[in-house]
Formats: structure tokens, C-alpha cells, sequence
């Protein structure tokens, strides 16, 4: 069964903030089955729209939508910022937040280097350490080793000796 284009949008703009009706929701409540929905939604984003997920919040957004919605505000002043995130139910501090993970999401590779190298050196000084403590102790363990074959070979040529 084929929609005209006016209800598909109608429809879309339902599942945009604030409003934020779920699939299931929006498929009662108009007669629409979700499938059909869930491709309208798909084909919307295929599209460069940006529509949310079910998630009455945006937290509840993928990362994908959350770049778009920066994408988007990219170039727009405060006003214009102020009334997008009214619009698509979002605060400015939400998408200020996203566009600094946006950003820092170059520097990935580089911090998550700096991490392993620290790491690394890390566990390397354990290793050296744990090697210290292990050689101390095996020359402790020969040791007393020692010290008891003596005291067996002292006690199989004396017979039992008496501790003083």
C-alpha cells in the first residue's frame, strides 16, 4: 500500500523531538504497521535526515545522529543554535558536549598510544620488581636448602645432635 508523501512526513516529524512517539506507538495510533515505519525511518536516513532512535531522550541517541546533529549546527550562531535544539527537543549543552567528543575523536589514536606506552612501562617496572623479589627469594629458598642437607648429612654422621 503506497502513502502520499505528505502523511510519510506528517508520520517522520512524529518521531522527531519534542514529541519523540515511538515506532510501535506511531503504528497504533495511525494504523501503520511498523515495518512500514521502521523503512520510512530508514529511507529518511539514507536521506541525510536526522531521526532518533526510539529513546524518548536524546542520550538515548546513536553516535551517528549525534555527529549529524552536529553537523548541522556547525555554522549557526547562538540563536539559531538556541532554536534548532528547542525544535529537535535538545539542550545546547547536549550538543556543545557531542561536538567536543566530535572533535576529540581524532585524538583517539594519539591519547590511546600515550595509554599503552604508559602502560607498558608500567608493567615493564612491575616485571623488573617481581623479577628483584623472585631471585631474592630463590637464593633464600637455596639457602635453606642447603642449610638442611647440612644439617641431615651432620645428623646421619653424629647421630641426633642437640640444640643448645
Amino acid at each position: 500500500m503506497s502513502y502520499p508523501n505528505e502523511r510519510k512526513e506528517s508520520v517522520l516529524k512524529k518521531m522527531l523531538p519534542p514529541q519523540s512517539h515511538s515506532i510501535p506507538e506511531l503504528a497504533r495510533a495511525e494504523g501503520i504497521s511498523e515495518a512500514t515505519l521502521y523503512a520510512w525511518r530508514k529511507a529518511a536516513r539514507a536521506g541525510g535526515r536526522l531521526l532518533p532512535n526510539d529513546a524518548q531522550t536524546p542520550e538515548g541517541w546513536t553516535s551517528a545522529e549525534k555527529f549529524a546533529a552536529v553537523v548541522e549546527t556547525a555554522a549557526l550562531n547562538a540563536i539559531e543554535l538556541a532554536a534548532y535544539s528547542r525544535h529537535r527537543g535538545l539542550y545546547p549543552a547536549q550538543l556543545h558536549a557531542w561536538r567536543q567528543a566530535c572533535e576529540q575523536a581524532n585524538d583517539w589514536d594519539r591519547s590511546q598510544s600515550r595509554r599503552l606506552q604508559e602502560t607498558r612501562k608500567a608493567d615493564q617496572q612491575q616485571i623488573k620488581q617481581l623479577g628483584r623479589e623472585l631471585r631474592q627469594k630463590e637464593k633464600a629458598l637455596a639457602e635453606t636448602a642447603a642449610l638442611l642437607v647440612l644439617r641431615k648429612k651432620a645428623q646421619a654422621i653424629w647421630g641426633e645432635v642437640e640444640d643448645v
